[in-house]
């Protein structure tokens, strides 16, 4: 699970817990009901829906080739359960801050930061190469495209008598 995940579970589980905590504050939690002592639990309501959607949440999630998808999106109906618990229960404003919190970190937290451009790490490999002074005619290329080289190891081939070159670089973005 990635950190977008993490967080809206976190506060998706921050929200169930308020809610079950202290929105049935106005609710008798004791009585007597023809003339037997009934104990009420109100916020039992707010477990069965937190497990109720978590196994609608479950259906959303897929495996395929090793690749795991709709983990985020389980996650976030999941977090939209505890925003309806709240609002239900008359807990307006934590459930506005809830949802605009929880917006906020999946448009920040989204996997493809287009304004922060980190280098890439690839691996080139030349082969067949036969003339002389190539690495530093290459490494001249590369760093004119502000590319930084790593590693470079060479192997010979003896029956062609040429080598083959394996450039790891970063690539700027």
């Amino acid at each position: 699970a990635g950190i977008r995940t993490h967080f809206v579970v976190a506060c998706g589980a921050a929200l169930m817990m308020v809610v079950s905590k202290y929105a049935f504050f106005d609710v008798i939690s004791k009585g007597i009901y023809e003339g037997v002592e009934v104990r009420l639990d109100p916020s039992r309501i707010a477990s069965t829906i937190a497990s109720g959607i978590g196994f609608l949440g479950a259906g959303m999630i897929f495996v395929h080739r090793n690749t795991i998808t709709g983990l985020t999106t389980a996650a976030g109906i999941w977090a939209t359960s505890g925003v309806g618990m709240a609002i239900g229960a008359g807990l307006y404003s934590i459930g506005i801050c809830a949802t605009l919190i929880i917006l906020l970190a999946q448009i920040i937290l989204h996997k493809n930061f287009r304004w922060i451009r980190l280098p890439k790490a690839k691996v080139l490999v030349i082969k067949g190469v036969n003339e002389e002074n190539f690495q530093e005619s290459i490494t001249k290329k590369l760093e004119e495209l502000s590319i930084s080289i790593r590693d470079v190891s060479i192997d010979s081939d003896s029956e062609n008598s040429t080598r083959k070159y394996t450039f790891h670089i970063e690539m700027p973005y």
